[in-house]
């Protein structure tokens, strides 16, 4: 082989040049900027104080819906009381157990005397 078939199969290499570079400096800035982070702080805080309302709110209302529901079972329980001292008043004022009463305490009828009372 000749050399200048060796001069080919190497691979050629360019000169290096000298070229200055000038060296700069880099500024370099954060990508999030101190008022992005300030207003980021501020909407978390503003979620977070919103979620703490939020909630405290609804354990208020659920607290008043227990007392409404207490207080309703409560005036059921009135009413049914209520409707069964209005049955035995029914039935203690029959106009048959007065007279029999009446009759035991040795009272008489007295029809001059006896006055109508009228409900309105």
């Amino acid at each position: 082989m000749s050399n200048l078939a060796r001069k080919q199969q190497q691979p050629y290499i360019q000169p290096k040049t000298n070229i200055e570079k000038q060296a700069r400096t880099v500024h370099k800035r954060s990508q999030i900027t101190l008022g992005e982070k300030l207003l980021a702080g501020l909407a978390i805080a503003f979620v977070c104080f919103m979620a703490i309302k939020v909630i405290s709110t609804q354990a208020a209302v659920y607290q008043v819906n227990k007392d409404i529901q207490k207080l309703e079972s409560s005036i059921q329980d009135k009413k049914k009381v209520n409707a069964d001292l209005e049955m035995q008043v029914s039935d203690l004022s029959r106009y048959d157990r007065i007279k029999k009463i009446a009759k035991e305490l040795g009272l008489k009828m007295n029809d001059n005397n006896v006055k109508g009372v009228y409900e309105k």
